[in-house]
């Protein structure tokens, strides 16, 4: 695991400087080592985490004669398998690092070698005598890539912080940005919180040569064919889930996993090949016994004999929020941050590579959505009127409910989702403000910059891709939550909070064979009423303890709800100000002050909304309030020529 940054120009050779100091914010992405490449036109520099061959996998890395080179973040497992066809080819290898291998795939398949891999990266080539740059990221977008390119130049690195070293990289931030991370509480690639730096896209390359720069999208889930019968899928399934997890199990150091206690990370730890030596996992609880999984933790542990580092959690939260804001380069609104950042670093007291979960509720069909798409079914068949206007009318008057889960919020979202056409009902699910929270909130100035302030674009438009790749209506939901929820806010969070404790997670739940085959399954094979995961379940049946397998869904989430009310109070009232508000010219100061109230009294429980507002302006000060006090809108990726 690395970060990796560069600089291409055709205007003026790169500064080295520049090189050296973006790598040095990159510092806790790779301590282990660092490296960088200037010549004439181009400049890599890249901070490694050495974990497979830790002698000569140095980078930047380059062939035979010196004219390509390469800097690369991430891990390729099926590196062994294509050395073996490459070394038949002809080609010499002079390390054992899968680095190497990127290298001569470049030289046989050119862009294309992408197809080739399997694994989680974000890398470039640079190759000099075409004078030509490579950037590509991985399938999932497991591995963070961020560019800005103007004329004859672009900038890359592995985080924001990395680009923002170059003085030509502007700050000022995209407003619409700033409203989708209020709408989901991350912002959909390929925008980011500045208007003129973009995220490349999963599955995508980007080729930057003689001043022009071209994007391919590589891979996007196709369906694939499945047994006919139940029992054949449950027997695929197994196959592709022990060949991910012992694939993901290459590394010249010992591997871990963190585990929460549910399903997922279970099965990943019930398929980890031992070799003589027990897996170390790791597992955080919390004082709050309804939010404590470490007593499932422990007896999945137990069951695989797995040595179980566990501790309960009693950060200073308002010190940590403060931390960890530094790490996210643009505003995050998961409540996970917390636990994810915590168990990473009591991982990385123990080993440099751990396993996860992560990607099983979106792969699987875990989410409490797709419960309300099942039921979306019977309640679709309401008259018009009772379904758009007397029962959204009713349940828009009742308060809403403090609990973490309660039946009356779920209600009320749900009467609010069967108003919308289909495509947007899922989205509500996954939305924390309503077009009239945006009324309420917006200054009527900033309102009018957004355009169309109701627009859920990048929801409806990968709903338009599944549905047109022929996927059924659950598949549709996931595929939607594969490319925009799991990419821009589950895979950030996990690979920020663990690069900042210098921690490599792997997922093998995303291995992309897993990923297509089961969007490609039968409904009823993920979800069955309100039983979701089926055939996972079905799978694990005689490996996992029964509690495991009948336990709902539980989330890797904190009690944020009642910390705004006791150890974060102090922090939201002394950051979200009606002076503050009302200098960024954002939002209503009357509108905020109202939700920090009610919040406050146990009247309505807007944890979200204030955890975002708050997130934003702590963001805003540790970024330059003089660089980042502008904003404007341009359109993610103008400049760039889309190939399909």
């Amino acid at each position: 695991m690395c970060g990796i940054c560069g600089v291409v120009s055709t205007e003026a050779p790169p500064s080295a400087d520049v090189v050296r100091a973006m790598c040095d914010t990159l510092k806790h992405r790779g301590p282990d080592d660092q490296g960088c490449y200037v010549d004439e036109f181009a400049g890599l520099g890249v901070r490694r985490l050495s974990i497979i061959d830790l002698a000569s996998g140095h980078q930047p890395m380059t062939n035979e004669n010196r004219t390509i080179w390469l800097v690369f973040n991430g891990e390729i497992y099926n590196y062994l398998a294509l050395r073996r066809q490459f070394e038949h080819r002809g080609h010499v290898f002079r390390t054992r690092s899968d680095t190497e291998v990127i290298l001569h795939a470049y030289e046989e398949y050119g862009a294309a070698c992408v197809e080739h891999f399997n694994g989680m990266f974000a890398f470039a080539v640079w190759d000099s005598g075409a004078r030509r740059l490579l950037l590509a990221r991985d399938r999932l977008g497991i591995k963070p890539l961020f560019f800005w390119n103007e004329g004859g130049e672009l900038v890359f690195g592995s985080e924001l912080k990395a680009l923002l070293v170059d003085p030509r990289v502007s700050r000022a931030m995209d407003p619409k940005a700033i409203d989708q991370f209020l709408l989901h509480e991350y912002v959909p690639g390929p925008r980011t919180i500045f208007r003129e730096v973009h995220k490349l896209p999963p599955g995508h390359t980007l080729v930057f040569e003689k001043g022009q720069l071209t994007l391919r999208e590589y891979w996007t889930p196709q369906r694939q064919s499945v047994p006919k019968d139940d029992q054949g899928c449950a027997e695929r399934l197994g196959e592709l889930l022990d060949e991910a997890v012992r694939g993901q199990m290459v590394s010249d150091v010992p591997v871990g996993i963190l585990l929460s206690g549910g399903i997922d990370s279970s099965t990943v730890l019930s398929l980890m090949p031992q070799n003589g030596s027990r897996i170390p996992s790791f597992s955080i609880g919390f004082e709050d016994p309804t939010y404590n999984e470490l007593p499932y933790a422990q007896m999945v542990a137990s069951r695989f004999d797995a040595v179980a580092h566990q501790d309960i959690l009693r950060p200073d939260v308002t010190d940590l929020a403060q931390r960890l804001i530094g790490h996210l380069d643009e505003p995050l609104g998961d409540f996970s941050i917390f636990s994810t950042y915590l168990v990473s670093k009591l991982a990385r007291e123990s080993v440099k590579v751990v396993l996860s979960g992560d990607g099983g509720d979106e792969v699987f069909a875990g989410y409490e959505t797709y419960m309300a798409q099942w039921a979306d079914g019977y309640y679709s068949r309401l008259p018009a009127g009772l379904r758009q206007r007397l029962l959204p009318g009713v349940f828009n008057r009742l308060p809403q409910q403090a609990a973490k889960k309660g039946l009356l919020n779920k209600s009320k979202r749900f009467v609010e989702g069967g108003s919308l056409r289909p495509s947007l009902r899922h989205a509500r699910w996954m939305t924390f403000l309503t077009a009239e929270d945006k009324r309420e909130l917006y200054m009527p100035d900033f309102w009018r910059q957004l355009g169309d302030p109701r627009s859920i674009g990048p929801i409806e438009e990968r709903f338009a891709r599944a549905h047109a790749a022929g996927f059924d209506p659950l598949a549709q939901q996931q595929y939607v939550d594969v490319a925009t929820y799991l990419a821009d806010d589950i895979l950030t969070k996990v690979d920020r909070m663990s690069m900042a404790a210098s921690l490599e997670v792997r997922v093998p739940l995303l291995d992309h064979r897993i990923v297509e085959f089961a969007l490609s399954l039968p409904p009823h094979l993920k979800l069955h009423r309100l039983r979701t995961k089926v055939l996972l379940r079905r799978v694990m049946k005689n490996r996992l303890p029964t509690p495991i397998l009948r336990r709902p869904k539980q989330g890797f989430s904190i009690p944020l709800k009642h910390w705004l009310r006791k150890e974060l109070r102090p922090l939201l009232l002394d950051v979200l100000t009606p002076d503050t508000i009302r200098r960024r010219g954002y939002f209503e100061e009357e509108t905020v002050t109202r939700w920090i109230t009610e919040h406050m009294q146990g009247r309505v429980n807007h944890s979200h909304r204030l955890w975002a507002l708050l997130l934003l302006e702590l963001w805003q000060q540790a970024n330059s309030d003089s660089a980042v006090a502008t904003y404007a809108h341009v359109s993610p990726l103008a400049a760039a020529r889309h190939v399909g």
